[in-house]
């Protein structure tokens, strides 16, 4: 016999649409969570993957393990390709159809490029677990290239890393690569030495961690230094290849390049017929539903808020506090009851540099170095998923904070599955 309750629909079980599938957990609704991967991902940590910190099940873990216990919830491994708003219709990438009574969409968003889309084959970003697999394997086998080159020039290249943005990502990225270089390395190479390694910040904007008050951001730039970063800012990027970035007319020889500089919306949604803004992002109302269509609402990376004061970051919090609201709306509109507006609550931003050095923003409360770090860590171990999880990534940081060194070292494929050029 057909379920006749009313069906929602999820698109992506990233923070967002885990947080609003878990908040229907209890309602008589049928719901149903279509993700292109078969795991959720908790992102603010996806850097110490791709930095040998940590492995990937540290921080990853199946969606349908983690809402097994849920019988109100089904998981589809599928991708959508568009969404049929005139027909309640959800095609998937095979050209099946899921039908809907109400949509979720929290598909977030993917690199951007600029324009410059050729520069991704040489600039890898970070969003998933291929990325981070894929930047783990060029740092790693850049040194193995250094220790096998005998021209200094070229070997000097092998050991320059740039790293384009300095958000949050670009910054923990930095700091990591140049802990990496001078400390987990230290006295495993033969014809050079680790500590000799560059890491290059380069930022388009004034200052490091633009979204944080500037006594921070300069705060943040001085613990980088002392990491041995070396920090440009107002420093625009005009060519990246295969050897190298170009920063106007000046070259800087590199073999590993890093993007941290911008995100795009996910294309999906293009499909549903409203307004975008420049970024790509929908254009939602103040409930989180679109106009003419109550029925679909649209959070996370993907929803542009622009009637909200202060703006809402493209953060997990900020998608995790749209899941809850969103499928609060579809209870309330299913009750007959009009839907709330959603109100961002801001409970602080924090930001890791390297071992010991942190910048946070707590309301009007500002912490560096080791307070902020501590901070950090506490928090990022208490809102990971699953208690194994949590185990594990506090036994893999206690140890490196102990001994420096970092518990993912492997790659696979051999030397002549190089970085791609």
């Amino acid at each position: 016999m057909q379920d006749k309750h009313p069906h929602v629909v999820i698109l992506g079980c990233g923070f967002g649409g885990l947080f609003a599938a878990r908040a229907l957990a209890r309602a008589a609704v049928r719901v149903t969570v279509v993700d292109r991967t078969n795991h959720h991902l908790f992102q603010p940590l996806l850097y110490q993957v791709a930095t040998a910190g940590l492995a990937a099940p540290a921080i990853a873990a199946p969606i349908r393990q983690i809402l097994a216990a849920q019988k109100n919830a089904t998981v589809l491994f599928g991708e959508a390709g568009r969404v049929d708003a005139a027909r309640r219709a959800v095609v998937l990438e095979d050209g099946s159809e899921i039908g809907y009574d109400h949509l979720i969409v929290a598909t977030g968003s993917t690199h951007s490029y600029f324009g410059h889309d050729d520069w991704a084959r040489h600039a890898p970003g970070l969003k998933t677990l291929e990325d981070a697999f894929d930047i783990r394997r060029r740092v790693l086998l850049a040194f193995e290239h250094a220790e096998r080159e005998s021209d200094a020039q070229r070997r000097g290249a092998w050991l320059t890393f740039v790293v384009v943005g300095a958000g949050a990502t670009g910054v923990e990225m930095a700091g990591t690569l140049a802990e990496i270089a001078r400390h987990t390395l230290r006295g495993e190479f033969r014809h050079f030495d680790p500590h000799n390694a560059r890491v290059v910040l380069v930022e388009g904007g004034e200052r490091v961690l633009p979204s944080y008050p500037a006594d921070l951001s300069a705060k943040a730039k001085l613990q980088l230094e002392r990491l041995g970063v070396t920090v440009w800012v107002g420093r625009q990027v005009s060519g990246i290849d295969a050897d190298g970035v170009q920063l106007g007319d000046e070259r800087l020889a590199a073999k590993t390049v890093i993007w941290a500089a911008g995100v795009a919306a996910s294309p999906l949604g293009a499909s549903l017929g409203v307004p975008l803004d420049r970024a790509g992002r929908v254009i939602v109302g103040p409930d989180l539903s679109l106009p003419g269509h109550p029925e679909i609402s649209v959070i996370g990376d993907l929803a542009a808020l622009p009637w909200h004061q202060p703006p809402v970051p493209g953060t997990g919090p900020a998608a995790k506090q749209m899941g809850r609201h969103a499928a609060r709306n579809v209870l309330l509109r299913l009750a007959g009851r009009a839907p709330k507006a959603f109100r961002y609550r801001d409970y602080g931003s924090l930001a890791t540099i390297g071992r010991s050095s942190a910048v946070a923003l707590l309301g009007r409360m500002k912490l560096s170095g080791y307070p902020a770090w501590l901070m950090w860590l506490i928090a990022h171990i208490f809102f990971l998923i699953g208690f194994r999880n949590r185990i594990a990534v506090l036994i893999d940081w206690a140890w490196a904070y102990w001994t420096f060194q970092r518990s993912a070292r492997i790659v696979t494929g051999g030397i002549r599955s190089r970085p791609r050029p």
